[in-house]
């Protein structure tokens, strides 16, 4: 396949897909269990979900690794699994996108804090991403996305690793929130424009943002990254709007055609890969899709 980088500077405008803990759960997975285990005991279901969002036309498949570092793994008892874990999560992506999909291997934040503020090292982060992107590239995946983040330096041990240790293109993606003053910031603090001249000088190939709000305010988000970064290609996969709770459940009710009449509005204001996160299914992808190739 041609590479993304140079579809993305030709003008393409690419579509990712949707969310996987929502479908896991739909298939069984119970609270306290591991996700990304499924890659390993379930495989069958988790290519089902990836073959639902290829057929609704995602250019691009997003692997069932997010919590593939040896930290998060340490939860379940399973750090001595994290190259089996990821190569598996790449395999059964690549073995579905059959040569029309891009594979991006997902790689969410450790859950611990690097010192001064915790006690881990930015060599032990390092490492330990490391280790979860080589097993990634092993399994076949051609990206890798360092996503839902919140500080900088721990994003900055993500992408070093990635560069240092792999050929795969480098995305990193943080989770802003409104704020009082009706700019926007982590829950660490850090503004779209602060995140956004940071992630030029780790050497990130592509910024964005994902989770946190739905397309209305990863509108203004995405424009507060593209005025900071013009020539650097930006991934938006917000939300299917703010979560609501009912009978107990946290629901997100935007509806496809709903996410899909934003689609304009996320590319004029600079992106250049849309996609999902929480609440969204391949039904969205397929309409968000349609509205891409119109433009």
């Amino acid at each position: 396949m041609e590479s993304l980088l140079k579809r993305l500077a030709a003008g393409e405008i690419l579509v990712c897909d949707g969310a996987m803990g929502t479908f896991l759960q739909a298939r069984g997975l119970q609270p306290g269990a591991c996700p990304e285990l499924w890659c390993v005991d379930r495989p069958d279901d988790v290519r089902a979900i990836h073959a639902s969002y290829r057929d609704a036309g995602s250019d691009i498949v997003e692997c069932n690794s997010f919590g593939g570092t040896s930290y998060k793994l340490n939860h379940y008892g399973l750090s001595g699994t994290v190259e089996e874990i990821n190569r598996c999560a790449a395999e059964l992506a690549r073995d579905v996108a059959d040569g029309r999909q891009y594979v991006l291997g997902s790689m969410g934040p450790t859950g611990e804090f690097m010192e001064p503020y915790g006690e881990a090292t930015q060599a032990e982060f390092v490492a330990a991403f490391a280790q979860q992107a080589r097993a990634l590239e092993a399994g076949g995946a051609d990206l890798a996305i360092v996503e839902t983040m919140t500080a900088l330096e721990e994003a900055a041990a993500a992408v070093k690793a990635i560069k240092e240790e792999t050929r795969l293109v480098a995305m990193v993606s943080f989770t802003f929130d409104p704020q009082l003053n009706g700019g926007y910031a982590t829950m660490m603090g850090v503004t779209p424009e602060a995140f956004a001249t940071a992630a030029l000088e780790m050497g990130a190939d592509v910024i964005g943002a994902n989770c946190g709000t739905g397309p209305d305010d990863m509108i203004k988000v995405v424009a507060a990254l593209r005025a900071t970064a013009p020539e650097t290609p930006i991934i938006a996969m917000p939300n299917a709007g703010m979560p609501v709770i009912e009978d107990g459940q946290t629901v997100f009710k935007e509806t496809p055609t709903e996410m899909a009449a934003k689609v304009p509005l996320l590319v004029a204001a600079g992106a250049n890969i849309i996609g999902g996160c929480c609440g969204t299914s391949p039904a969205h992808i397929a309409a968000m899709k349609q509205a891409a190739a119109a433009l």
